[in-house]
């Protein structure tokens, strides 16, 4: 072990060096991840620089770099100099993002609306202008109930989701120098997280439990009461070929050892699971995931114990739940405290709470302002329950936060909860409530940076009117004309299901579904408003498509585990929309024979034509094409072609034929 930790070391110092030897410009510095070094090569880069395209090259590098160094000052100053040099769309969009990061929302508010007139749709970012205008309110509102700390043991490293263990002692995640394993995350570039412990009397930090901590990445953890049952993420994968996805992991304490880790029984195979928070009497599990038959994005989901058998999760109510991302949950008491990046709020990820009602729903989502909410990404709350309420103190606990005050990256926040100066009294109106659900749906369309190319970038989406939008209600249909704004506003009925689907001609159908189940009638906001989209996709004849994250393994045709939510997700718009024919392309890159290349591309095409065939498309709409290496994304030269460029050009592709 010793040796090979030896040539291991010896190894590690050679590549070092060597790196340190090639970079001699500011792109090869970014691209290592060493920022510092970047912007001294890239300044001189921008200095000498002759073009205002390289100018803009160069700057959006630097604003890149500084960002990462969690300088925002010098990095919003360098994407607006990146745009303003031709960089691109990109530029201003990061510029506006950062401006809201860096809680400048007045600017950042002028910035998105500058960068939906440059899209062409005012529509994509007014949420973020509102977002801007609601933060400015709360700051000046000043809520003097929290003060919010950075605690003294947090590192330059993610540091994260800390959870009360035993007496003055915390769990926490972390990739800090010292976790298990030997190689480093690709995502990150630092180590693999583990479970640390804290120690908050000695002020000392260790790994914790060598039965918990693998060379996997772990983390988030939740314990029951008495601290002799635990579950947390662990994300692997099951072979070296599979991406690795995240599982809830349940593990139990007897005596001083923890048994060894199982995932819970309602895990499936490619999605992923993670944040889980217990309640107080063991019984409820409240989780985070990204299961397809969710919301969209990461849902929250509650999974009960019924004679020591998990059940099958529930999805939570669209009053905590959107279509883009909602985590991190922690139960305490009646109250769901949260993460969402689609609520209204300051920066990424806020944090907001709910709370069962009466009648078994859930209060819509409130922000908990600042300070526990600030630009960045806020997550994690929790409640420290071991201390009471004492005098004015009413509640101390923890929270994550990339905040612009913290060391870098994830910081963990201590927070205390007191009671605030009495506000004068004011004469309490009391009005008969009128609870209504309204949904907005909106009718879009894609927003491409080349128009008639459906593989350039999506800028965004604007609103298509003049489709028709077929509602379906308990069985009963109903058709709707959209108007110019792409907006349908529907009074909906409590515990009721409802389905839409959006046509154009000249575009493909999208569904879309809503559930008032499980939203409650809450006294405090009795008129509550949803949104939802229905995004339609232009139809392009005759023009290839390219699918994403379809791979196959080296010499093999076969479909691999992570290409099939692709392709199952073009079964869904095949059977969706009964009348295209298509055919599915492979291309290789250039290496090796060509006439292997174009027999390998064949078999590949075949392949995914017969993945449709198994999941029901008629083999009637579909054919198969090997393209070889004939036509090449990136035109190299192969033997200097990068691994990304060769990547670029093992594609897979649809095109459509016929659409009648």
């Amino acid at each position: 072990m010793a040796r090979y930790f030896f040539y291991f070391f010896l190894l590690t110092f050679i590549v070092a060096c060597t790196y340190t030897q090639k970079i001699r410009d500011g792109r090869t510095a970014h691209d290592r991840k060493q920022y510092a070094v970047a912007v001294k090569f890239l300044k001189k880069e921008y200095d000498k620089a002759k073009s205002r395209i390289e100018k803009g090259r160069l700057a959006y590098l630097l604003a890149d770099s500084y960002q990462a160094l969690n300088q925002s000052d010098q990095s919003i100053q360098w994407y607006r100099k990146a745009y303003d040099n031709q960089f691109g769309i990109n530029a201003l969009k990061d510029y506006a993002y950062s401006l809201k990061k860096a809680e400048r929302y007045e600017e950042a508010a002028l910035a998105f609306k500058e960068l939906g007139l440059e899209i062409g749709s005012p529509y994509e970012y007014r949420k973020e202008i509102e977002a801007c205008q609601a933060a400015i309110k709360w700051k000046k509102d000043n809520n003097l109930s929290y003060v919010v700390q950075l605690v003294d043991f947090n590192t330059g490293f993610a540091d994260y989701a800390p959870v009360p263990f035993g007496n003055n002692q915390l769990i926490i995640t972390s990739d800090r120098k010292g976790s298990t394993g030997e190689e480093q995350y690709n995502w990150t570039g630092n180590d693999f997280s583990d479970l640390f412990l804290v120690d908050l009397n000695a002020n000392t930090v260790r790994l914790f439990d060598n039965k918990i901590n693998t060379e996997e990445n772990e983390g988030t953890v939740t314990f029951n009461e008495g601290f002799t049952e635990m579950v947390f993420t662990r994300c692997f994968s099951e072979t070296e070929t599979e991406d690795a996805y995240c599982q809830l992991m349940i593990s139990s304490k007897s005596a001083d050892s923890w048994s060894v880790p199982k995932p819970l029984p309602f895990i499936k195979k490619g999605v992923n699971y993670g944040h889980p928070s217990l309640s107080k009497d063991g019984q409820e599990l409240y989780f985070s995931s990204n299961d397809p038959d969710g919301w969209g994005g990461y849902d929250i989901y509650l999974s009960k114990r019924d004679n020591n058998v998990w059940t099958a999760p529930q999805i939570l109510s669209r009053s905590v739940n959107t279509e883009r991302d909602e985590k991190f949950p922690f139960i305490y008491q009646d109250t769901l405290y949260f993460s969402s990046n689609a609520h209204i709020g300051m920066g990424g990820l806020d944090i907001f709470k709910s709370y069962k009602l009466s009648n078994g729903g859930w209060s819509s989502a409130k922000n908990m302002k600042p300070p526990i909410n600030s630009g960045g990404d806020d997550f994690a709350f929790i409640i420290d329950q071991s201390i009471a309420p004492e005098g004015d103190l009413l509640q101390v606990g923890y929270l994550s936060s990339t905040r612009e005050d913290g060391i870098g990256n994830d910081d963990i926040y201590k927070y205390e909860k007191r009671i605030p100066p009495t506000p004068p009294a004011l004469e309490e109106v009391v009005e008969e409530e009128d609870y209504k659900l309204i949904l907005d749906v909106y009718v879009l369309e894609k927003i491409y940076e080349n128009e008639g190319d459906p593989n350039s970038q999506i800028l965004g989406r604007k609103p298509l009117n003049e489709s028709e939008l077929t509602i379906t209600i308990g069985g009963k249909i109903q058709k709707i004309t959209i108007g110019e704004n792409g907006l349908y506003r529907i009074e909906l009925t409590e515990d009721t299901d409802y389905g839409f689907l959006g046509s154009k001609e000249g575009y493909l159908k999208a569904v879309n579904k809503f559930s008032t189940k499980g939203i409650g009638k809450d006294p405090e906001n009795p008129v509550q408003t949803f949104e939802l989209e229905l995004v339609l996709d232009r139809i392009f004849f005759n023009q290839e498509i390219e699918l994403e994250n379809i791979y196959y393994d080296f010499d093999e045709s076969f479909i691999r585990d992570d290409a099939k939510p692709t392709l199952d997700e073009l079964v869904a718009n095949l059977k969706l929309n009964q009348e295209l024919v298509i055919q599915l392309g492979s291309h290789t890159d250039c290496r090796g024979p060509a006439r292997y290349n174009q027999d390998l591309s064949q078999k590949r095409a075949q392949s995914a034509v017969d993945y449709l065939i198994e999941k029901g498309i008629s083999p009637e709409r579909l054919s198969a094409k090997g393209y070889g290496e004939n036509e090449l994304a990136v035109d190299c030269i192969c033997a200097r072609c990068s691994e990304e460029e060769h990547q670029e050009n093992r594609r897979t592709t649809f095109t459509i034929l016929d659409a009648n």
